[in-house]
This record gives C-alpha cells, sequence and structure tokens, in this order.
C-alpha cells in the first residue's frame, strides 16, 4: 500500500514525509481555550507579484507551489505527485494589515482523493470555519490566527509571519493550541542572482514534532524542509540535498536532548523487583519474580523478594514484563523512532527508505547519540516510471535491477523489497539473484502482475493484503501503480473466499510458504476513516494528543462523497478481516507491521488480529519470539531469559487477559537502556498514559 500522508500545512506541522495515523464513534470537536490576544508592534507590508516553488522527495522533482498576490488576495495553487498520487489544492486567502487571515477558501483532493472544501473567516469578532471534522463557531476577544486544516504549505509562513511580529514569537490559535517559532541558524547559499542570506525556524506547539521552514533576509518564504521532502524557491533547487541534511542536524539535537534527558543507564546490576514475566513458550505469565540485568544482558530470574547489596531497585508492583516488539513494516525517521521505543517496540523492519538518511538514523542510534529501536532493513528496488516512489534504487533495466540487487547483498541488508513499478518479468531473475545472496524477498506485486505470479517467482512474502487481493478483481490492463490499487478496494465486497481464484492463490501461499505483511491498521485508516468522526483505532490514545492531532483524526482519507462508495468501503474491511482469517486457518505466517509510524498504531495492528482469530496470548508472542525467529535474531531477542538482550518493557496490568495493556506501558527498557514514557511523552505534546515505577538507587 505504501501509505503516506498527504504533505498539507497541518500534517507537516511535525509530521513531513512520515506515516501517521488519520481518522467508528462520533466524538466531541476539540475545545480548548480562547487563544491569547495576537499583537504586531506595525503593520506588516501588504504582499505582491507572484512567487514559484519546486517540491521534491528525494532530489526529485514532483510538484510546484505557486503564489499571486494580486488585487490584495493571496492565490495558491499546490500539486505534487510522488508513488502514483499526491494532494491538489487551490486557496484563496485575504490577510489583515497584522498577517491574519480573514477569509480564506481552500479546494481541492488530499493524497488518497479525500475532497477539500474548507473555508474560514474572521467578521469583527466572530470567526466561523468549515472543514473535514464540519462547522464551528467563535466569538473572540480579539482578532486571532486561524491554522488551517487541509492548506498548502504555504500558509506555515503565513503563521511564521504572524509569529514574527509577536514578541515572544507564540500565539494561541484556532481552533485551539498555541504555535510558536524558534529560531535555528542562519545561512548563505547561492541563488540565481547571487548570495541568499536565509534563516532557518522550527514552528511548533500543535503537532508531535517541528517543521523547519526558511525565510530569507526580508523573511519572505524560502521553503519548507524535511530528510526527504523539501519545497524551495525557484533557482535554489540546488542546495535542496545540504538543506534537507540541515534539517535531519536540527532534529538529531532535538532527539539527543530529549535522549540526554530520558534515558537512563546505570553502573550497577539493575533488578525488576516484583514481576510477572510473559513467557512467549507457554503464552502464559509468570508467578511473582523479580529480573535482573546488568549492562545490556539478563542476568537472572530470581525470586521475587531476592536483593543484593548495590543493586539498583525499581519496584514492579506486580505488574507484567514482556520482551521488545518487532514493527514489520516500518520507514522509520527520527520522529517515530523514539516514540517507537516508548511504545515497547524496541525493532524495526525498514520497509525501504532514503537509504543514506537511514544510515546516519541508524548510526546516530547505535552510538546512543539517539534512541530508537533495533533497525532490519530492506533494500527498495523500485522500476523508473510517471508513477515512481522515489526511494531507494530506481532501476530502468532488468540488469539495472540485478545489480541493485547485489548492491544490497553485502549483509547490511535483510531483504530486498520489489515494488510497483518494477516490471514483472524481471522479478524472478531478482529473486535468484537474492537467493544467491542471502536475501529474502518481500514486495508488492509489480504493475501488470498478480501475486500468483510473484508467488511462483519466489516471493518469500507478500506486502499488503491489497497487494494480493486486487488481483482477484481487477480487470485485464488495470493499472495498480495510480490510486486505483486503494479505490479498487470498492470491489471487494462482492468478493467470495471459496471463489476458486481465492482459494488457488491462498493454497499457492500455504505450498510455498509464502508469507504476508497485511498491515491491517492501514486498511482500517484507509476504508473506515470518515469526516467528522474518529475510527475505532484511535480511541483509546486520541484524547491524550496534541489538539493539532485530534483534528487530523477525524478526517477520511478516500473521496466517500455517495453512500454507495461509503458501504462499500466499510464492507471491503470486513472482506479484508475474512481473506487474512482464511490465510491464518490456511498455515500462511502473518507478519505484524503498520507502514503508519508503528507506535501507537502498531498497538491497533496487534489488537486487529484478534479479530482473525488470534488470542491476546498469541499476539504477544507472535510479535516478539515470532517475529525474532522469522528475523534470524530468538538467539537474543524475543524473550526474557537468562543471557539475552535487555530488550522488554513493563505494564501495569496483565495483556494476556486484555491486550489493551499494551496501551499503557510504565517503563521500556532497550539494549539496557531504561525509558520511562512518562518523561518521553511531554516532549511531543503527549499527556503521559502511565506513571514510572518507583525507582531507588
Amino acid at each position: 500500500m505504501g501509505i503516506r500522508t498527504t504533505l498539507l500545512a497541518s500534517s507537516i506541522l511535525g509530521l513531513l514525509a512520515v506515516g501517521c495515523a488519520k481518522p467508528v464513534a462520533e466524538t466531541a470537536p476539540v475545545v480548548a481555550a480562547t487563544p491569547e490576544v495576537v499583537s504586531t508592534a506595525a503593520p506588516l507590508p501588504a504582499l505582491t507579484g507572484t512567487e514559484a516553488f519546486k517540491v521534491f522527495v528525494s532530489g526529485t522533482e514532483i510538484g510546484h507551489l505557486n503564489v499571486d498576490h494580486s488585487g490584495g488576495v493571496t492565490k495558491v495553487d499546490f500539486e505534487y505527485r510522488n508513488n502514483g498520487r499526491g494532494p491538489t489544492l487551490l486557496e484563496t486567502v485575504t490577510l489583515d494589515s497584522s498577517g491574519l487571515p480573514m477569509d480564506w477558501d481552500i479546494t481541492g483532493a488530499t493524497t488518497f482523493g479525500n475532497k477539500v472544501e474548507e473555508s474560514f473567516s474572521q467578521d469583527g469578532l466572530e470567526a466561523r470555519w468549515t472543514d473535514a471534522t464540519g462547522s464551528d463557531s467563535r466569538t473572540l476577544d480579539s482578532a486571532t490566527l486561524y491554522v488551517s486544516q487541509n492548506a498548502s504549505p504555504y500558509a506555515l509562513w503565513l503563521y511564521a509571519r504572524v509569529l514574527m511580529a509577536d514578541a515572544d514569537q507564540s500565539v494561541g490559535v484556532l481552533p485551539g493550541g498555541t504555535l510558536q517559532l524558534e529560531k535555528m541558524e542562519d545561512l548563505t547559499v547561492a541563488g540565481p542572482e547571487g548570495d541568499v542570506a536565509i534563516s532557518a525556524y522550527a514552528l511548533s506547539g500543535i503537532e508531535l514534532n517541528p517543521t523547519y521552514i526558511l525565510m530569507d533576509s526580508s523573511d519572505a518564504f524560502v521553503g519548507v524542509i524535511s530528510p526527504r521532502f523539501a519545497i524551495l524557491r525557484d533557482g535554489l533547487e540546488a542546495h535542496d540535498e545540504m538543506l534537507r541534511a540541515r534539517s535531519v542536524e536540527y532534529s538529531a539535537k532535538r532527539f539527543e536532548n530529549i535522549q540526554a534527558e530520558t534515558a537512563h543507564n546505570y553502573d550497577a546490576p539493575v533488578r525488576i523487583a516484583d514481576v510477572r514475566v510473559f513467557d512467549p513458550e507457554t503464552l502464559a505469565v509468570t508467578d511473582s519474580v523479580s529480573v535482573i540485568f546488568e549492562g545490556n544482558r539478563i542476568r537472572s530470574i530470581d525470586a521475587p523478594d531476592t536483593r543484593l547489596e548495590g543493586e539498583v531497585l525499581i519496584d514492579g508492583d506486580g505488574g507484567t514484563l514482556v520482551a521488545g516488539l518487532y514493527e514489520m513494516h516500518g520507514h522509520l525517521g527520527q520522529n517515530s523512532a523514539l516514540l517507537n521505543i516508548a511504545a515497547g517496540v524496541t525493532s524495526v523492519r525498514d520497509m525501504g527508505n532514503n537509504n543514506d538518511v537511514l544510515s546516519e538514523l541508524n548510526e546516530n542510534i547505535q552510538s546512543g547519540r539517539l534512541a530508537g529501536p533495533r533497525i532490519i532493513r530492506s533494500g527498495f528496488i523500485e522500476g523508473k516510471s510517471p508513477f515512481s516512489s522515489n526511494n531507494g534504487t530506481l532501476v530502468s533495466s532488468e540488469e539495472e535491477a540485478l545489480e541493485a540487487v547485489r548492491e544490497y547483498g553485502g549483509g547490511e541488508f535483510h531483504q530486498i523489497k520489489i515494488y510497483n513499478s518494477m516490471k514483472g518479468e524481471w522479478v524472478p531473475a531478482m529473486v535468484a539473484e537474492a537467493r544467491r545472496l542471502g536475501l529474502k524477498v518481500a514486495g508488492h506485486v509489480p504493475a501488470f502482475s498478480n501475486a500468483d505470479q510473484m508467488i511462483a517467482a519466489g516471493y518469500d512474502e507478500m506486502t499488503h493484503i491489497n497487494q494480493v487481493m486486487l488481483g482477484w478483481v481487477l480487470d485485464e490492463g488495470e493499472d495498480t501503480r495510480t490510486l486505483l490499487r486503494l479505490t479498487a478496494l470498492k470491489r471487494l465486497p462482492s468478493l467470495e473466499i471459496s471463489d476458486p481464484k481465492v482459494q488457488a492463490t491462498i493454497n499457492a501461499m500455504a505450498e510455498h510458504e509464502t508469507a504476508i505483511d497485511p498491515t491491517l491498521a492501514i486498511h482500517e485508516a484507509l476504508l473506515r476513516s470518515r469526516n467528522g468522526q474518529l475510527r475505532a483505532g484511535v480511541v483509546d490514545y486520541i484524547d491524550h494528543m496534541p489538539v493539532g492531532v485530534q483534528r487530523s483524526a477525524k478526517t477520511a482519507w478516500a473521496d466517500i462523497s455517495s453512500p454507495e462508495d461509503d458501504a462499500a468501503y466499510w464492507q471491503a474491511f470486513d472482506k479484508i478481516i475474512e481473506t487474512v482469517t482464511a490465510m491464518h486457518e490456511a498455515g500462511i505466517l502473518l507478519v505484524p507491521g503498520t507502514d503508519m509510524g508503528g507506535s501507537f498504531v502498531y498497538h491497533r495492528e496487534l489488537e486487529l488480529y484478534q479479530q482473525v482469530g488470534m488470542t491476546a496470548p498469541e499476539i504477544l508472542a507472535w510479535a516478539s519470539h515470532g517475529m525474532a525467529e522469522y528475523v534470524g535474531q530468538s538467539d537474543e531477542l524475543g524473550s526474557i531469559a537468562p543471557g539475552k538482550l535487555a530488550d522488554f518493557f513493563l505494564v501495569p496490568g496483565d495483556p494476556t487477559a486484555d491486550l489493551k495493556a499494551i496501551k499503557t506501558i510504565s517503563m521500556v527498557v532497550k539494549d539496557g537502556t531504561v525509558y520511562f514514557p512518562s518523561e518521553i511523552y511531554p516532549s511531543f505534546g503527549i499527556e503521559p498514559f502511565a506513571a514510572a515505577p518507583t525507582l531507588t538507587e
């Protein structure tokens, strides 16, 4: 599926190029105190003329952002296409002399087709707006900055411009929350007419992470930067790689500071007393014991009241220790690395990334500079086409594809991952070369092929359940490099699992021992998100999130503009559950992964497998020891036993009785380093879910 967030102003406030949850029950709107008064020392200069910007992913130009300030009105045209999809937006905004939007209209569509019809108006002290969550209004004490839900990234500069004029560069905003602006550094780059002095700023406050924006010496907009994604003023595209690297460093410094404040390493042995240990072999928790680790190794499991002089003592208070979990479909970045640790995910299989960016992140994690999970790498290989995903290695011939396989065969990568624009006829040779080099093979089904052909070619694992099921409902010649690979899921309700073609695929997977990474949670998000509602997958944690995340969680992904589409998408997820259940019953290995950044969504991913027929103890064993075995790490990881690496987490309850207990983690140990999520979450604007255990040194 390869879903990534739509890069709109609301979603890139800290979520640039990172997969994240979107939004079955109605919920009350986010309520915030009346925002503080926005004041400026003097009227801001009127905006005039035109501006032009290019959009890039990993250095490849994929779209445009054009701005026209004629007639006292700012008009923005924003569009990009990557991996066969992207947003298309037109907006018109009128600003007052303080730079505050007075009228704002936004139309178009998000990455997956959800229609955008957003509007805002501020008439005197009355503010009214309509977005994907519904309509609302507020009587204000003074004119206030409105943060759009679906504006283009140009809106980030509109916000920053107002913040620049504020004394402390921090203002309350509508519909809620507070935005802050912090200067990162000054830079000089070569432009088409000479050197350009630019300043980088972090814009933060209502999302999980800051967004880094660029302004010139006149405080005009220059661009937005992240590790993979950038928007840059025309004429500055030569600096894309350097500027994206600066965003990596800004983020690294932030997380380095969080690591210094929240990572606890002890010179003495650490004993966790009065805990029950989940045993993946017996599928049960032990009686109360104490677990002692020293450095990064578990030393022993003793009686609950055992104490030795010189130990650090952590009171488990009758809770449960579970071995670290494996997120098997990540696209890891600095923004998601620490949140996965806080969620008990101590290992992530990365399924495709900017190779240089991921290598740097891996080095920072291994050195201890940053917190993050152990990374199992996949070598991403994509065919060149107008619909390419600009990731990993792009190839245009079978020989180039084979050379890409060889480049990934040096021992750093666990497997290759084949993507949509690859030519299906090249796959058998790629699989053979991967086998020769000791690499596993996973992937999407290349366009104009089907799952049966990839199973016969030797795939070890199919990626995403939709990639398999599409072969049962598509007509010959239909192109899955486009949004069709998502929208065609509307055809699933009429599918019968007893259909011979369905049974042939399931039987072939079982016979060839082909595993599948279904990514259930992302399909639930696509098929069951609705404007103005929260889907079931977020209800247990969304109230703890910053207001911007809460707002975006009540937005549909797909275009569900008719009752027929509504019903078809909803029922399609039932068919997915039915299909994965049949695969499970056939003995096909399921692999738990999200493609949505892991952490909170990973907990939902595991929860959904209860609908497939797995029990809570089976899920815990499968997501820890089972995946450690699958990737060849079970000698060191996957269970809590003397001699193994100290990777585990503590929950106050018993997750074998109620799997939801994994959503209230009080402590995580990764490679012997102790983290308390209650210390981590405030740095993201998240209200903690559980208090830290009592510790005595």
